[in-house]
């Protein structure tokens, strides 16, 4: 069975509610050259990151992930208050130590006191029973952004591969105007010395002869494209994480291609060169996306 190709660009939210509040997990991820994550967790959440890494780590193998966790408590009748004592008291002499340094200062507002991170929630469920569900729905989320992923990845393969058809076809057409250019090449040669009205010496004329078709030969080249051509499709086949080894056979189908375009004696093997690179950099362009 073949692995799906992804695209390192998607996004998934998924939400779920329970006696506690309802918990938000949205993921977007876009390309990189790497394995990226990024986690923004309220704090009661915090200590899931690690888990959630790890978890990100396994299903992925680049692009740049960022994560939103939102948590909404219920507001439960009659639901007790919880005050961080502790936090409070940091926030206090923090907040006491800024007003002795300005005079004009405004006395310190218990309700403002309430309202700043992490000193006061209400009663929640319980934590370990958070952090499971978090855990729960980040895979589920997961499991959608990783089915958004398959599904531009064969879009995107679906792209390649017609530019790819179509660069065989321009390269057939190339392997195919050979012959025709190799004489045209001679008897201009021949015209150009029938017309000067020189003694010729016929082994050095054959000697340059051989020269110019070497010179201009594109047999290698054709021959590279050709094998460079396959290797793409037997890596689209592959799939799984290829977006590197196929943005490698797109610099070297350039090159041939570049090659292609300096040996060029006609106006017809530069325009299928011409051809060829930006067929060659249309595929490039989508690569970029693939994981």
């Amino acid at each position: 069975m073949t692995t799906p190709i992804y695209s390192m660009t998607a996004f998934a939210r998924q939400s779920s509610s329970g006696q506690g509040g309802e918990l938000t997990v949205e993921l977007r991820t876009v390309n990189h050259r790497y394995l990226d994550c990024s986690f923004k967790l309220p704090d009661l959440l915090r200590s899931a990151e690690t888990s959630l890494r790890a978890r990100a780590a396994a299903r992925l193998s680049r692009g740049k992930l960022d994560c939103l966790v939102r948590f909404q408590a219920s507001e439960t009748k009659g639901s007790a208050l919880q005050v961080n004592r502790e936090h409070l008291q940091k926030v206090i002499e923090t907040a006491l130590d800024i007003a002795h340094a300005l005079p004009a200062a405004q006395p310190i507002n218990p309700l403002e006191l309430l309202q700043f991170p992490g000193v006061c929630s209400a009663a929640l469920t319980d934590e370990t029973t958070l952090l499971h569900s978090v855990n729960a729905l980040f895979d589920t989320a997961l499991d959608t952004l990783m089915e958004n992923r398959a599904r531009e990845g064969a879009q995107l393969a679906a792209l390649i591969r017609d530019r790819l058809n179509q660069v065989e076809a321009a390269t057939a057409a190339a392997r195919a105007q050979i012959p025709a250019l190799r004489e045209q090449q001679q008897a201009r040669l021949r015209t150009r010395l029938a017309e000067l009205r020189v003694e010729v010496d016929q082994e050095r004329l054959e000697q340059e002869l051989v020269y110019l078709a070497q010179k201009a030969d594109v047999e290698e080249e054709l021959d590279r494209l050709q094998a460079h051509i396959r290797e793409v499709r037997h890596t689209l086949d592959t799939g799984g994480p290829c977006g590197r080894r196929l943005d490698f056979l797109m610099q070297e189908l350039n090159r041939e291609a570049n090659t292609l375009s300096s040996k060029s004696i006609a106006s017809s093997t530069t325009h299928n060169a011409v051809e060829l690179k930006v067929l060659i950099e249309q595929m490039r362009e989508q690569v970029q996306n693939i994981e």
